[in-house]
């Protein structure tokens, strides 16, 4: 299988062990990613509250380039994949003059593709290191699946592909009803106090529900959950030390890749005793608090 590939600029940044674990994991499958070649910024999270015309042509220079290869576009941000979404829907309607779309490249979450039937055949015949015992809370936050009218999902209440995947892998997926609220997102830079609340209330939850982890698809997400739990000890006296993993490490565990402990590194909250004590990891090197 054949795909077009849109990274976008958080995963070559602050979010590369996402894009590092997607490229293993879909190679792993025989799922071959075409980077889009000379791609641009999408214009999340800002171009759409600044300017109506760039928020449309940044990511419709895009849709021209996937288009003219034929393929689904496969997008693992949620961020850049709603604004691609946005545009999609607004191009079919009425195109751009510069940026040609036909839809003949259909805009697709990275999540979507690998729930695929064939692609699940694919990742169960494959896994060598079931993620046993492990209790995972997973969060798709607001942009995968909402609105439905923009994303397509079925199942925009209660999404459940990120579950099937973590199943499929081993780990037990808690319930929790939590799992598409907002995480503060952009705000954290101007609004800190609000977005340590929104964090502050999906740890609890899923502490509450079980959870010894948290699994998304989002470098916001992954982000703000990452990087504020130290805060919110200081600020709470308690002890906040929830590893967020992105489904794809995960999936590369599982896969018993071995460039996983590397994406590992890059995490603030760390990871390492909770997947030693279920026999998952041997987590070397710096990068951790």
């Amino acid at each position: 299988m054949k795909v077009s590939y849109y990274p976008g600029c958080s995963l070559l940044g602050t979010a590369k062990e996402y894009d590092q674990s997607t490229r293993a994991v879909c190679s792993t499958l025989g799922i071959e990613l075409e980077e889009l070649e000379d791609w641009n910024c999408c214009g999340a999270t800002s171009a759409h509250s600044t300017d109506d015309f760039l928020s449309l042509a940044l990511p419709a220079r895009n849709l021209s380039l996937a288009d003219e290869k034929g393929m689904d576009l496969i997008v693992p941000c949620a961020a850049c994949f709603q604004r691609l979404k946005v545009a999609e829907k607004k191009l079919l309607e009425k195109p751009l003059p510069d940026f040609p779309y036909k839809g003949k490249a259909k805009v697709r979450h990275l999540l979507e593709l690998l729930s695929e039937e064939e692609v699940l055949k694919q990742i169960k015949e494959k896994i060598r290191k079931p993620l046993s015992g492990l209790r995972v809370a997973c969060y798709y936050g607001c942009l995968v699946v909402r609105p439905p009218k923009i994303t397509d999902a079925a199942d925009y209440e209660d999404p459940q592909s990120m579950d099937k995947l973590m199943k499929l892998a081993g780990a037990q997926s808690v319930s929790w009803s939590y799992k598409t609220d907002c995480c503060g997102g952009s705000p954290v830079l101007t609004r800190p106090d609000v977005v340590r609340r929104l964090i502050r209330r999906l740890l609890d939850m899923a502490l509450e529900a079980g959870a010894e982890c948290l699994v998304t698809c989002c470098p916001m997400c992954q982000g703000n959950l990452d990087t504020r739990q130290r805060e919110l000890s200081e600020e709470t006296g308690k002890d906040y030390h929830v590893p967020v993993f992105y489904f794809t490490e995960l999936l590369g565990l599982a896969l018993d890749l071995p460039q996983a402990d590397d994406w590992l590194k890059h995490h603030l909250v760390n990871p390492k005793s909770l997947l030693e004590a279920k026999g998952l990891s041997e987590v070397r090197g710096g990068g951790f608090r």
